[in-house]
């Protein structure tokens, strides 16, 4: 791997440190983490405030529009993952006006996760909130399916119109009619060369033989739905064009917005020889192309492919994509110079408000030393030595970074555990597991088990010792919180299928049994008997039938903490 960065772990923060530095006039900084981009400009009264979001390592998304015409700011997250929903709080508190907000990203767990939970801190401090999803990729579910698709570079063309409704200070609900509708008519297809590489993984998220091409592959470094022989540049658009055009009206008198996009490493020439004959097919088929764009919008970092969106337009979202806008990363038209808000306001610690150094701020002591907590810091060192093959897993389903979020959230329940009195009742102890797990790299897995342990530690009373019948009714709550949060059934192919034979073998159990080997070993028959299955949730539910013989990542993240535990 070669990679122009310093060390791995800081790359993230010091990207942000360089558009700062480089862009100060148009873009500045909410929080004290850097990890928020806002508009100079914003708050502006009568201006809906736009907040969107995500993973690094997709520039110039996310961060590159925001702007004049375009959103009023971002939080961002780590390479491929969701940023918290106290960055996307912080993001929003600083560019909230009496207008309201709209939550604009890409369906993504993580990301709906965390934006909801951000909603609701916001809808408590009397603000309105509107959540429109980028749902523009075709390959990732069929039409029947189609809510569940995930966003991606079409997502740009409805950051334009949303953006310009916005700018012309339409009401909240007309500017999330209009979001709605842009995404609603956006598709797109892309096709990948070759994989991603995550800089504090160092590998390749998949891998392509020689010659090679993968349709339909995701941002994130997600396998497609399609490997073949690598096609010539008109058969790979004619391809994406027949897919588009059956949810896309490409007839006789349709208006169009296009967007030929790079995904990280294909030269520019090469987006330009596919954007011929995109002009050339839909000419012939008399469709207008009212507005196109060439180039790199949407990036996977050095992922060699390329992707096609296209934006069926009425009047109104003509007149949207045709808008001036402005940001440091992208322009169109003119525009009169950026005006700030006045003096930039103090940075906040993007910090979720209950919060206080990672964890509750009302801790309950007991008598005596909490062994749960000395049971946990002795064991979850262990988890570091299973980053790369939770990495590799994920890969091969996946977009790679669990190994990264299970390792980090380790260390961040760690530190969280260490900072906590020795006599912290468990309860606390819990939570605070809970809330630095899914703060320090808050994926969709981070979020679903970091809830899922808050919910757990509800079924403990203040001061109550966790103990051996502690057990069960805390699994069971951490079971049913992450099944409601995150939608999956028992059966679907994610860690409930490693955690459902653990709470019945406990619940069974008679007095005195082994219940720790008992533990493991249910939850390794829950891993086997599940790698049959197909996934049907999450991001691998979007590699269809090729997680079929596939261990599932997050099942083998629960076997391998249970392995872990050191009970003496």
């Amino acid at each position: 791997m070669r990679k122009i960065i310093n060390d791995p772990q800081a790359f993230v923060d010091e990207v942000m440190e360089g558009i700062f530095a480089a862009h100060s006039d148009e873009v500045r900084p909410a929080t004290t983490d850097n990890r928020t981009l806002v508009r100079v400009d914003a708050p502006a009264p009568g201006r809906v405030g736009i907040v969107t979001g995500g993973g690094s390592g997709h520039l110039p998304f996310f961060l590159g529009y925001v702007g004049r015409g375009l959103r009023s700011a971002v939080a961002i997250g780590n390479v491929f993952s969701s940023p918290s929903s106290a960055q996307i709080y912080a993001a929003s508190r600083a560019v909230a006006s009496d207008a309201g907000l709209l939550y604009l990203y890409g369906n993504y767990g993580g990301d709906v996760y965390n934006f909801d939970l951000a909603a609701d801190l916001c809808r408590a401090d009397g603000l309105e909130v509107e959540t429109v999803l980028g749902t523009d990729d075709l390959p990732s579910a069929p039409l029947n399916q189609k809510d569940s698709r995930r966003g991606v570079a079409g997502l740009v063309l409805v950051y334009k119109v949303a953006g310009a409704a916005a700018d012309r200070l339409w009401l909240l609900p007309e500017v999330a009619r209009v979001a709605q509708k842009a995404a609603d008519n956006t598709r797109t297809m892309g096709v990948g060369l070759s994989a991603t590489i995550l800089p504090a993984a160092g590998e390749a998220t998949f891998t392509l033989g020689d010659g090679e091409m993968e349709i339909g592959v995701g941002i994130h470094g997600e396998q497609g739905t399609h490997r073949g022989p690598l096609e010539t540049a008109d058969e790979i658009t004619d391809r994406f064009l027949t897919e588009l055009a059956t949810e896309i009206p490409l007839v006789s008198g349709s208006r169009v917005a296009v967007l030929v996009n790079g995904l990280g490493a294909i030269p520019l020439e090469e987006l330009y020889v596919m954007y011929r004959r995109v002009h050339s097919v839909l000419a012939a088929k008399g469709v207008t192309i009212a507005r196109r764009y060439v180039g790199e919008y949407v990036t996977s970092l050095e992922m060699a492919g390329a992707s096609l969106s296209i934006m069926n337009l009425d009047d109104e979202l003509e007149e949207l994509i045709h808008a001036p806008a402005s940001s440091p990363f992208f322009r169109q038209g003119s525009s009169e110079p950026v005006v700030t808000a006045g003096a930039a306001p103090e940075l906040v610690v993007a910090a979720p408000p209950a919060l206080v150094d990672g964890f509750a701020l009302v801790v309950t002591l007991m008598a005596t030393p909490s062994r749960l907590r000395t049971v946990l810091l002795a064991s979850l060192p262990d988890m570091q030595s299973h980053i790369a093959e939770l990495r590799d897993l994920d890969a091969a389903v996946g977009d790679g970074d669990l190994g990264i979020t299970v390792g980090a959230g380790s260390l961040a329940v760690i530190d969280a555990l260490t900072a906590l009195p020795e006599n912290a009742d468990d309860a606390s102890v819990l939570r605070a597991a809970g809330e630095a797990f899914s703060s320090a790299n808050p994926s969709t897995f981070a979020a679903l088990v970091g809830s899922g342990i808050l919910g757990g530690a509800a079924t403990l009373a203040p001061e109550a010792e966790f103990t051996a019948a502690s057990t069960v009714p805390f699994l069971q709550a951490v079971f049913d919180r992450i099944s409601e949060r995150g939608g999956a059934a028992l059966g679907d192919k994610t860690l409930l299928d490693a955690l459902h034979p653990v709470i019945t073998v406990l619940r069974q159990a008679p007095a005195g049994s082994d219940s720790l080997n008992l533990a493991r070993s249910a939850a390794l028959a829950g891993v086997e008997s599940s790698t049959a299955l197909r996934a049907a949730r999450g991001r691998a539910a979007w590699q269809g039938d090729r997680t079929i013989g596939q261990q599932d990542p997050g099942a083998v993240a629960v076997l391998r903490f249970i392995e872990s535990l050191r009970l003496d």
